[in-house]
């Protein structure tokens, strides 16, 4: 039975915890199983849904829901769990209480004007009581009910899953009597399908042709078998799926003697888009193009139920790495519905006992996530929904201050900033740390301000650390931020780090940014960052700066780099200067490395906001600008999603033409400033 109105709803966050600790209790080691290692909490088991009505005459509706329940009408509990219920005429209340310990409890009602959608109520606080003549009193706190796309009472939450396409190997290889490697041409995400199994196979898959044969260290692997009961000559699996979804692009397959098998295939697994709704760039340069294409791939096998980080290793959501892949995302296939499941599922609930992910930065990461996806999106009930974890997670971060009102790592905390190639201590108080916390201050008082909330206290603390900070780290001597505080002595070490956060956030005046881009981001001195997970910062500030041609060079350099490597998705992590195997190795082991690393794809942001030159200026692209810049192009174009349509930019030597579906924005070209309207083409010569 399908329904045009009708949805089914849950207590707000938590489908999204429920399908979080599956999806981050997927990760295997060799076949062990490895739980991430941070706090991991649970949907509440008793929700109630609650919704006012006045009818003008008596209404039939159905009930369906995941878990137990009961109803009550006006406060009157009714009997059993009824699947169909007559509402009488008149003004009346419906209370459905809902228990499930395995999923989240939820709900789906249907009738004529009464039907379960967001404008219900839900609470996980149960403070009613129920009086001598069955009637219920009290309340709890309640909020507006969550849903999504389930429009069937068949299609739960609970069923969600990803779509999956069927594919062949590219090639394969006897490697031994016994064994066969297949090639699957790049790398993908899925599960290995092993047809007519009869007997034992011995399954290594690896992102490169070396981890797939190397049985004693490949990171993941399978054993599966086949089976003949007695007296029936047929083999018979129990499935022919691999019971694990799994990142390979080479498959390596043992099998005992005497064992065989029909086929090999994959299942490979998605998650959809809308092709109409989706970000485009193609420009002159067929090397660029190769890695925007292989940069969009490399988001969408990380995009899934959640952005995730690597698909091989740890598959897991991390904050500093999904606020790169929001970002990414808002200039490829401007899927709302996967940022918000991740802000949520990344915050989880109260109380509050360590920072996100454990990690301090990705806390303070988390906050800007909200308003990023604010601004882009221009969704004000997400931010209401987020702001009451705001709040709490801020309550943490400052319970936990020092006596100068910073940021300092405490014993249980882990201070990330990037992996390094060379010395750098993280213990103390950190200037990146700092900048970073003021950062998650400011967008407190932001979202306080867009909801209407008197927290200027937030303003007056994020004003107060930013001088704090100036004084505190800005050598005058130096032109630049020093790294930190230790023991009370201050370290003059000089990174990017927090150098390029300070313009980035617009913490340094002009003078200032002028004198960091000199003496710091242009230094070659300086050391360099080899992860593509601060390039993602360190090129946004030089094309903040107007450096579109290094920049551009810069990409040919680095993910170029890559992709004369052999690369197919981009990676975790690269060193120019390694060759063959070493470019594998990571955490003291040989394939350590992820080869498919979300923020290994921030071509994909930088192309869209910097050389197409599309941003929104006002919440949810009501309003916009449009700088392209070609850098050493010859010509670009491309596509940039936005909440209600496309931006179309195109642009050579002598002309810019630009097209808006939706909203208003100003095209800017050769100190020229051009309204754009929706619908209206906009051609310029200069």
């Amino acid at each position: 039975m399908k329904t045009t109105k009708a949805t089914w709803i849950w207590y707000p966050g938590d489908f999204e915890i429920w399908l979080g600790n599956i999806f981050n209790n997927r990760r295997t080691e060799r076949g062990a199983m490895f739980p991430p290692f941070w706090k991991q909490d649970s949907h509440y088991v008793t929700v109630e849904f609650s919704k006012a009505f006045s009818l003008e005459r008596e209404e039939t509706i159905s009930i369906a829901a995941e878990g137990q329940y009961n109803l009550a009408l006006d406060g009157k509990l009714q009997f059993g769990m009824p699947k169909t219920f007559v509402v009488p005429k008149g003004d009346h209340k419906l209370n459905v209480k809902v228990w499930n310990q395995s999923t989240p409890p939820a709900l789906f009602v249907n009738g004529e004007t009464i039907y379960s959608d967001s404008s219900w109520l839900a609470t996980y606080e149960d403070k009613l009581w129920i009086d001598e003549n069955g009637v219920a009193h009290g309340s709890g706190i309640y909020v507006p009910a969550a849903s999504w796309y389930f429009n069937s009472p068949d299609t739960p939450p609970s069923s969600f899953h990803l779509e999956r396409e069927e594919k062949r190997p590219a090639c394969s290889y006897d490697v031994a009597t016994n064994g066969t490697l297949y090639d699957f041409g790049r790398e993908t995400f899925g599960y290995l399908k092993i047809k007519g199994l009869q007997g034992s196979a011995r399954i290594y898959y690896g992102e490169s042709r070396e981890e797939a044969l190397d049985k004693e260290h490949c990171e993941t692997l399978d054993v599966v078998h086949g089976h003949c009961p007695m007296d029936s000559g047929k083999w018979i699996m129990d499935h022919e799926n691999c019971p694990l979804s799994k990142a390979f692009r080479y498959v390596y397959i043992e099998t005992d003697q005497g064992a065989r098998y029909d086929d090999v295939l994959m299942d490979y697994e998605y998650a959809p888009y809308d092709r109409q709704h989706t970000g485009s760039f193609r420009c002159s340069d067929d090397g660029i193009n190769r890695i925007w294409d292989v940069a969009a791939y490399t988001m969408d096998l990380t995009t899934r139920e959640f952005f995730m980080d690597g698909i091989k290793r740890d598959r897991w959501t991390w904050s500093g790495d999904a606020i790169q892949s929001y970002l990414m995302n808002y200039y490829l296939r401007f899927d709302t519905e996967c940022v918000k499941r991740t802000i949520r599922q990344l915050r989880g609930k109260d109380p509050v006992t360590a920072h996100v992910n454990t990690i301090m930065d990705y806390t303070f990461y988390w906050f800007k996530s909200v308003l990023d996806y604010y601004e882009y999106t221009g969704d004000a009930d997400f931010v209401r929904e987020m702001w009451p974890r705001m709040v709490t997670l801020m309550d943490y971060v400052e319970s936990r201050l020092n006596a100068d009102g910073m940021a300092e790592g405490q014993p249980d905390d882990w201070i990330f900033v990037d992996w390094v190639d060379f010395p750098m201590h993280k213990r103390g108080t950190l200037c990146f740390e700092q900048i970073l916390l003021c950062k998650a201050l400011e967008t407190m008082a932001l979202c306080a301000k867009l909801l209407g909330i008197n927290k200027s206290d937030y303003r007056v603390k994020a004003e107060q650390l930013r001088n704090k900070v100036r004084q505190t780290f800005w050598s005058y001597e130096q032109k630049a931020y020093y790294h930190a505080i230790e023991d009370g002595q201050l370290n003059k070490q000089i990174t990017k780090f927090p150098n390029m956060f300070a313009i980035l956030y617009g913490y340094a005046y002009e003078e200032q940014r002028r004198e960091i881009m000199q003496s710091v981001m242009l230094n070659p001195d300086i050391p360099a960052i080899t992860t593509p997970y601060m390039r993602f910062y360190e090129l946004e500030t030089l094309c903040m700066d107007g450096l579109h041609t290094q920049v551009l060079q810069e990409m040919r350099d680095y993910w170029g780099g890559m992709l004369r490597e052999g690369a197919t998705s981009f990676w975790e992590k690269y060193v120019p200067t390694e060759s063959g195997t070493q470019h594998l190795a990571m955490y003291g082991r040989p394939y350590g490395k992820s080869l498919c690393h979300a923020w290994g794809a921030s071509p994909v942001y930088l192309l869209g906001k910097y050389y197409l030159g599309v941003r929104p200026t006002k919440p949810g692209y009501a309003e916009f600008e449009i700088r392209p810049a070609l850098g050493d192009l010859d010509w670009l174009q491309g596509d940039v999603p936005t909440p209600h349509g496309m931006i179309h930019v195109e642009m050579n030597r002598h002309e810019v033409k630009v097209f808006a579906t939706e909203g208003s924005g100003t095209l800017y070209i050769a100190d020229r400033q051009v309204p754009v309207r929706s619908g209206i083409e906009v051609c310029i010569s200069y």
